[in-house]
């Protein structure tokens, strides 16, 4: 017996397969005027190329000083930007590291960075100059976070390792120093492991507490030749001190910064910020997910103060994640590992 065809009504509904979205393809050609900067571009072997093409999914071959790119249309766009960029730098005598590429390419893609990967900025380019390197912005929210350190009285710097919360208020502080706009550059920390554990290190005071300082006086020295942050320091010019120290003072003229604030506790913080004096600016940072405070007692000084006092005139809030972590990229995906919804 035959069978009875199904009507177009009994039949089910399949859609039609959705159309696959067409990449547009693109090529272009870039030209530098400056032949002697064309090997430091390249790279050795020309390996910043290649990193260039990895990461960006594009093709790029050099003919001389010419540079021809192809590949998905947004790409090369990308690609043409970080490219100019990295030449930019370059004539400006500035360092091209691998990280200073990643950070290039990382900020090509943000729709926010007005002024830094722009063909024409609309402003003065962001920058720190310090006796012995000028720093620009890794990522979005450092341009942000320079705009903020020269504008508010205090900034708050939170967010996870490897985001240049501690070096770049460095590099801000020694320029400001250098240039005379304040007399004295303070930096200090909680020392965690204070008390019976600290007694028992051998030396003196300064001796036992130098270990946990150690982070702010690699940027100290990152940014100025070793001689004279010899000569501030025995000056006074320049000093660095456990919290404990910061009690009964205040702070004018000074440029402060409190590192691993996170790990001070709500009296503490409140003793710091009332520190602050006339032609003065103070910078705390820390990571709200690492508080390693004695006991785990009690809530943070750092997460305290933030909410007591963001959105309050002169105070300045910059949030990083792990998409502005500046070290190695692998770094940015440890610490998305760990503070993800599994962690």
């Amino acid at each position: 017996m035959a069978r009875k065809p199904a009507s177009k009504a009994d039949r089910a509904f399949t859609p039609p397969p959705s159309p696959q979205r067409e990449v547009r393809r693109a090529q272009v050609d870039l030209n530098f005027d400056n032949q002697s900067l064309l090997g430091a571009l390249f790279g050795q072997f020309d390996t910043n190329l290649v990193l260039v093409e990895n990461r960006l999914g594009v093709f790029i071959a050099a003919r001389g000083g010419e540079l021809h790119i192809e590949g998905p249309e947004d790409s090369v766009a990308r690609a043409r930007d970080v490219l100019n960029k990295m030449y930019d730098r370059l004539a400006l005598g500035q360092d091209l590291d691998a990280g200073a590429i990643e950070s290039l390419i990382a900020m090509s893609d943000e729709p926010t960075l007005d002024g830094i990967m722009d063909a024409e900025p609309k402003g003065p380019p962001i920058m720190i100059r310090t006796r012995r390197k000028t720093i620009v912005p890794r990522s979005a929210m450092q341009a942000t976070y320079m705009r903020s350190l020269v504008r508010d009285d205090i900034i708050f710097a939170l967010g996870p390792a490897g985001t240049g919360k501690t070096y770049v208020a460095v590099a801000q502080a020694v320029a400001q120093l250098i240039s005379g706009s304040v007399q004295r550059l303070i930096l200090s920390r909680p020392a965690v492991e204070a008390g019976e554990k600290l007694g028992f290190l051998p030396g003196d005071l300064k001796e036992k507490v130098d270990p946990y300082l150690r982070p702010l006086y690699d940027a100290l020295y990152d940014c100025m030749p070793p001689e004279q942050v010899e000569r501030r320091l025995a000056s006074g010019e320049i000093e660095i001190a456990p919290i404990a120290f910061m009690r009964g003072r205040t702070l004018a003229d000074a440029f402060v910064i409190l590192d691993e604030a996170q790990n001070t506790t709500r009296e503490q913080m409140k003793m710091f910020l009332t520190r602050f004096g006339q032609n003065s600016r103070m910078v705390v940072c820390g990571d709200p997910n690492q508080v390693d405070i004695p006991g785990g007692g009690g809530m943070s000084g750092l997460a305290d103060a933030v909410g007591k006092l963001e959105g309050v005139d002169g105070f300045g809030t910059i949030r990083f994640s792990a998409a502005d972590v500046v070290r190695h990229p692998i770094v940015g995906r440890i610490v998305e590992a760990y503070e993800g919804p599994s962690s």
